[in-house]
């Protein structure tokens, strides 16, 4: 199973927040923390490909919510935790050289 890794200064943020890249914007999760569902947004500004996972606390996969090649655009998804228990997780969206980790908080 692939294991999340945190670069030392990598920013995590609690909040929504925009980052601005040559291929995607990430406009993070809202709402944070949620219970049982939250909604991940973002921008592709350059068509490629996307990924974007879902990992638990100790860095173990929990879900991949995309994999797939994406046009440029806007777009949410949603990510449930019914079937997973409270606590901290963290998605990564890559996309081309473009890579962020953000966490999120799921609390029941």
């Amino acid at each position: 199973m692939p294991q999340l890794q945190l670069a030392p200064n990598l920013p995590i943020s609690k909040e929504r927040a925009t980052v601005t890249n040559r291929e995607i914007r990430n406009e993070g999760n809202y709402p944070n923390p949620f219970n049982p569902t939250t909604t991940i947004r973002f921008d592709v500004r350059t068509a490629g490909n996307v990924l974007l996972k879902v990992f638990d606390v100790l860095g173990r996969e929990v879900e991949v919510i995309v994999n797939e090649y994406l046009k440029s655009g806007s777009y949410s998804v949603q990510f449930s935790g019914d079937n997973l228990p409270s606590g901290v997780y963290y998605y990564e969206l890559r996309a081309g050289s473009f890579s962020e980790t953000k966490r999120m908080l799921l609390v029941k």
